[in-house]
């Protein structure tokens, strides 16, 4: 399990060879990248942000990844999450999963990929056409994030 806070771009295809080298009981590979967008809340952004706790917030994650270990067949996981100011469509997230079979690997990234959006501690300013501003938690990420405690 790897987390890394950093202010460079990631290689997908270079982090999942990385992270499947050597490893032959490896089934399946899911993965999720997000990626800044140019509108919030109806308003044009035009750069982002991010803010987070040197130490806190790379605990905070392996904590998450440690659950999702604890509720799937996960072999391994990686996750790499950018800081400093990001414009649209730079790639500001990346979630990767190994298991043996697609539905543990498929599980695992989204949850990690929930708790991540409402547990992680970041904080996002984005630019707008209307000044800058923070950005708020949403409540979609909640209930997303909500509906793995209702699966036990």
């Amino acid at each position: 399990m790897t987390v890394r806070i950093q202010t460079e771009d990631f290689d997908v295809g270079r982090e999942i060879a990385a992270l499947r080298k050597g490893n032959r009981s490896i089934g399946a590979v899911a993965s999720f990248v997000g990626v800044v967008r140019d509108v919030n809340e109806g308003d044009t952004v035009s750069r982002m942000t991010l803010e987070h706790y040197p130490g806190m917030t790379e605990k905070s994650i392996e904590a998450i990844v440690s659950q999702a270990r604890g509720r799937w067949n996960v072999i391994d996981a990686l996750v790499v999450h950018r800081v400093g100011t990001l414009a649209p469509t730079d790639q500001i997230v990346l979630v990767i999963v190994t298991s043996s079979h697609r539905g543990d690997a498929f599980a695992a990234c989204e949850f990690i990929m929930d708790y991540l959006k409402t547990q992680a501690p970041f904080w996002k300013n984005e630019q707008t056409s209307e000044g800058a501003r923070w950005v708020d938690a949403r409540a979609s990420d909640d209930i997303a994030a909500g509906r793995w405690r209702l699966k036990g």
